[in-house]
């Protein structure tokens, strides 16, 4: 790519950032990335990763030549063809997404007139890239083109998913820019969709509220079949062999958690309600998943018959497998309401990297899954971490004050726990008691 390679820009160190500026690298495009947080670029300066991503750290490393890592805002700029902006829109107290970092951006850019485009992909509300297209003209860069390129990368598979997307989504009223986003992902496998800034936003908050609303119907089913006696598991293999429908995203567990799914569905509920509608439908996936993981504690308390003095051991911190994101995670809120009941708690994930406040300042963290189990009366499995699959779980069970298992991802064979002595709990499965 030598005869189109760019520099571009990227604000922002996160999840999204850092691999989009190591897959544009890896295409050989020249990239800086600016972030605020002076410890995160001293740890990328010094060629370490502070965040954990599947063969993010290898590509970074690979592509180090092309890589700079800054402080500085107008240093990222200053040879910049394109400045991509990947920063946080965390929620406000009303639900509606915090745009001040966007617009920090935005103000950083004014007197770089040499600049041909900027991207916005961070996740925003409809109606946003008007108003920063608004800002830029009135900064003096009504040449320069705006474009929403919103980002589909799933923690645990993010390089992948860049490089090999289901959809390129460009969002522009101006050709010239959408080529030049063409041009940029030049090597890129997947199928490109042009259209207008408002519904590439729209897409964007579109696909997470309907994946939230593909795991909360699951959910929901699964307690039903809780009551009747059905196997969620089998209900749903089966229903994914509808092609209208497919298997994905119809696990039952604890609901869904991380940087996306609850934020973006809280913003497109507030960014209707400011509208003046109601959605009804996204208010009722919100409650449910809000619910999920409280109902596992009242299944385990029911159980147990009390919560109190019990040791209950968190396998699993992180909101899904393959990340070190605690983001939005089930276990915090299980963590919480365990503590809230009396509980005392131990922990392991093999990944997390937790803050030290509550509720984490009182759970103890264990190195391994049978050092988290021993003693426990019981232990609830959080997060679908391979390493539980290769657990000696009968030997495990000798460990434990009383050999109860809830399984809040439906990751083992519950006839088999069973078999090995635990009392096994699951999402939309009967119970299983001990067979020996």
């Amino acid at each position: 790519m030598q005869g189109s390679a760019r520099n571009i820009a990227v604000f922002g160190a996160g999840y999204i950032g850092l691999v989009t500026a190591a897959c544009f690298a890896h295409l050989g495009h020249r990239v800086t990335v600016r972030d605020i947080q002076s410890e995160r670029i001293r740890l990328l300066q010094a060629g370490d990763v502070p965040i954990y991503e599947p063969g993010l750290g290898e590509l970074l490393a690979e592509n180090k030549e092309l890589l700079t890592f800054t402080l500085d805002a107008a240093e990222a700029v200053n040879d910049a063809h394109i400045a991509y902006i990947c920063v946080d829109t965390p929620p406000t107290a009303s639900g509606d997404a915090d745009l001040s970092r966007v617009w920090s951006v935005i103000d950083s850019l004014r007197g770089a007139a040499h600049l041909t485009a900027v991207v916005v992909k961070s996740t925003v509300p409809v109606g946003t890239g008007a108003r920063v297209r608004t800002a830029l003209d009135a900064a003096g860069l009504s040449h320069v083109g705006y474009a929403s390129n919103p980002e589909f990368t799933a923690e645990g598979r993010a390089v992948a998913d860049f490089l090999h997307p289901d959809r390129l989504v460009i969002g522009t009223d101006d050709p010239a820019t959408a080529q030049l986003l063409r041009d940029l992902h030049a090597g890129i496998d997947g199928p490109v969709q042009t259209m207008d800034v408002a519904s590439a936003e729209m897409v964007k908050l579109a696909s997470n509220a309907l994946l939230a609303t593909k795991i909360t119907f699951i959910n929901e089913i699964a307690t039903v079949c809780e009551a009747t006696g059905a196997d969620v598991t089998r209900v749903a293999d089966a229903v994914g062999l509808d092609h209208r429908l497919g298997r994905h995203f119809l696990n039952a567990g604890l609901g869904y958690g991380g940087s996306c799914f609850p934020k973006d569905s809280r913003a497109l509920r507030a960014m209707a309600s400011n509208s003046g509608y109601s959605f009804q439908l996204l208010n009722a996936v919100i409650e449910v998943n809000d619910l999920q993981p409280r109902r596992a504690v009242q299944r385990l308390k029911a159980e147990l018959g009390t919560l109190r003095d019990k040791h209950i051991a968190l396998l699993g911190m992180t909101f899904k497998a393959g990340t070190d994101d605690m983001r939005e995670a089930p276990s915090t809120v299980l963590a919480s309401r365990l503590l809230a009941e009396g509980a005392t708690l131990t922990c392991w994930d093999p990944m997390a990297r937790p803050a030290h406040t509550q509720p984490w300042s009182q759970a103890e963290r264990r190195n391994t899954v049978t050092e988290a189990l021993t003693g426990a009366d019981a232990a609830i499995i959080v997060t679908e971490w391979p390493e539980l699959l290769d657990t000696d779980w009968e030997t495990a069970q000798h460990l434990m004050r009383t050999a109860v298992l809830f399984d809040g991802r439906n990751l083992l064979d519950p006839d088999a726990m069973a078999h090995a002595g635990y009392t096994c709990l699951a999402v939309g499965r009967a119970t299983r008691r001990p067979t020996r």
